[in-house]
């Protein structure tokens, strides 16, 4: 009998409906549609009869069924500048005009940030190097606080690629599969998890409907349905259930680790008339808000770009909200004289993984394959991913191609064969090992991992800053070590406990403590997080379903001293609560995933004391 590798309340002892498919695909983004563009060319012969003849529907194509969480399949949140060199090889005739705020890069810039209020937290080396900056003001390097590096390495540099919107690039490659008629994808339909029989997955389950917010039965309860497949396609993202669900049944490969995580918040801003910004143009940033924050700023046609900031595992503070770190950024004078009098179209967030090679999961086993960011297929040194998921998908759905013409089984050393064989051999490989150990460095210092970069960059990954370091859980300072020498610790604690009282984060309070400017809000551009997430409905919950976020043990949440995932949370959705615990507010979560990362009081053998699920609704943006 199939059963889901974590079971609720209401798991057993129901009828469940079964649906037999060939191939079952579990999330749609860029890798998954790599993988059914790929495959839906294969399905027919030049006469229209079936090239792939399904096995559950015989004398009938095969038969491909993907299901996305999100309540559409434009609500991907990024901004994204590639090479798009796997993308322009499986759509040679690629258009960008097609597909809304698609632009070819045009110029590129790279900038090292200086801290206009003197507020982020800097070590001495940096500072003098900040000096040392400001001193060469009058080279045409120098402007606005930001020095640009005078050229651009041939790693990081994508002049030629794509900017892209991922929203408006799933929906316009839904759209192309979708027109074939030979695939079916399903929106709004979270996968509880994989149907596991003797360790071979077999399926997935869809999760129920009609529930209470605890998971029971109410009015209108429908079971999720069970889905078969000879073979399931996950490609979920880093945080997806069904991945981590694989990973916990499995484990990872021997030396292999998932301790490197970022949260990336961006916002789509229109830009006031009369600026001067081009379509096509690029900037990467670094040293501000904090030394360990990067940015980016893609401008896209129609005088709209997107501009964001990632937040990394390896930035030590307890109050590292992404929200305002990103509003201090684009204030930042380099940029704030292009973006003030703009206005916010939308704003999201999400989770990434950032061990790249090195977090790669088991990519194959028994009936099932991984693709995408899920699969360790990020590049952590040139900053992309886009290229190297759609890569993947590709690669999968040739060698489904391969395996169904020559009538052999999905197994895990048929998959192996074909489908492991062709990453281990692409571009996408070689260059993951080269940038396997270049951010290692940032677990040190700031400065030791821009040199790690460059190191690996330059010399092919043989040379590199390697440096062993503390888990995601070890890296959080306590108050007091943070804020040493700006705020007394009588101070902070009076601080804590007037925050605690309103239940309010600490990161506001500290912030303007510690010399950060407040946020000049207008209305338009810089408006509160609360508000951000009202902005033309842009976060929903949908009723029916139980929550996706629960804390699993209460009483380590209650003596949490400062709670990260409080102070985390893209969308304010983890409160606390006046008995001195936190609580879940469905109707603020973006589904970000960052709670899960950033938590300081784990669960014996857990990443998180908070177990995230699959859920449904979230943010509602094709724009990001």
């Amino acid at each position: 009998m199939s059963s889901p590798l974590v079971e609720s309340q209401t798991d057993r002892g129901l009828d469940r409906q079964s649906f037999d498919v060939d191939v079952a695909c579990v999330g749609f983004g860029p890798a998954m549609g790599g993988f059914l563009t790929t495959l839906s060319r294969t399905l027919l012969g030049p006469d229209g009869s079936p090239r792939l003849e399904s096995r559950v529907m015989p004398g009938m194509p095969l038969q491909v069924a993907c299901y996305e969480r999100a309540d559409d399949v434009a609500f991907g949140v990024s901004g994204v500048a590639t090479r798009a060199r796997a993308l322009r090889e499986s759509l040679p005739d690629l258009d960008p005009s097609e597909i809304d705020f698609a632009a070819e890069i045009r110029s590129e810039k790279i900038l090292y940030l200086l801290d206009p209020a003197g507020a982020s937290r800097r070590p001495l080396s940096l500072r003098i190097a900040d000096r040392f900056i400001r001193g060469l003001r009058w080279l045409p390097l120098y402007e606005e606080e930001a020095f640009r590096f005078p050229f651009i390495p041939s790693f990081l540099r994508k002049e030629g690629g794509l900017i892209l919107s991922i929203g408006q690039f799933n929906q316009w490659v839904a759209s192309q599969v979708m027109a074939t008629g030979l695939i079916s994808i399903w929106p709004g339909s979270p996968v509880k998890g994989p149907l596991v029989e003797d360790d071979a997955v077999v399926g997935i389950r869809l999760i129920d409907q009609g529930t209470d917010r605890n998971g029971f039965p109410s009015e209108g309860f429908l079971p999720g349905m069970d889905v078969r497949a000879a073979l399931t396609v996950v490609g979920d993202g880093p945080v997806g259930a069904v991945g981590r669900q694989l990973d916990e049944h499995f484990g990872l490969p021997e030396g292999n680790h998932q301790s490197e995580w970022a949260v990336g918040a961006k916002m789509v801003i229109e830009l006031p008339q009369g600026s001067d910004l081009k379509p096509g143009s690029v900037f990467h940033t670094c040293g501000y808000p904090e030394p360990e924050i990067f940015g980016f700023l893609y401008v896209h046609s129609e005088r709209l770009v997107s501009a964001g900031i990632f937040v990394p595992s390896w930035l030590y503070s307890p109050v590292r909200t992404s929200y305002r770190y990103l509003q201090h950024w684009i204030m930042h004078p380099y940029f704030w004289r292009y973006l003030k009098d703009g206005r916010l179209r939308s704003w999201g967030a999400k989770s990434l993984q950032e061990s790249g090679r090195r977090g790669e999961p088991f990519l194959v086993g028994n009936g099932f394959a991984r693709i995408g960011e899920g699969s360790g297929s990020t590049n952590v040194l040139t900053g992309s991913g886009l290229d190297e998921a759609w890569a993947t998908g590709r690669f999968l759905a040739e060698s489904v191609v391969e395996l169904l013409e020559s009538g052999r089984e999905f197994t895990r050393d048929e998959l192996e064969r074909t489908y492991v064989r062709r990453r281990r051999e692409s571009w996408v490989e070689r260059e993951g090992r080269v940038a396997e150990r270049s951010r290692d460095g940032f677990q040190r210092s700031f400065l030791r991992g821009m040199l790690g970069m460059a190191l690996s960059g330059l010399t092919a990954g043989r040379l590199n800053a390697s440096a062993g370091g503390p888990s995601p859980r070890d890296r959080f300072r306590d108050l007091d070590d943070w804020f040493r020498g700006r705020i007394p610790p009588e101070e902070l604690e009076r601080i804590r406990e007037d925050c605690d009282a309103k239940g309010l984060p600490l990161y506001d309070a500290l912030m303007d403590r510690a010399g950060w400017p407040h946020i000049p809000y207008d209305g338009k551009l810089l408006i509160s997080q609360q508000d951000a997430l009202l902005l033309g409905g842009k976060v929903q919950a949908a009723p029916g379903y139980a929550d996706h976020v629960h804390f699993l043990y209460p009483d380590r949440c209650r003596n949490c001293g400062v709670k990260i995932c409080v102070e985390m949370c893209s969308g304010r959705a983890i409160e606390k609560d006046p008995e001195g615990g936190v609580r879940f507010e469905r109707e603020k979560c973006v589904h970000c995933g960052a709670c899960l990362w950033n938590c300081s009081r784990p669960a014996e053998g857990r990443l998180s004391n908070i177990e995230f699920v699959a859920g449904a609704g979230g943010l509602h943006s094709a724009e990001n």
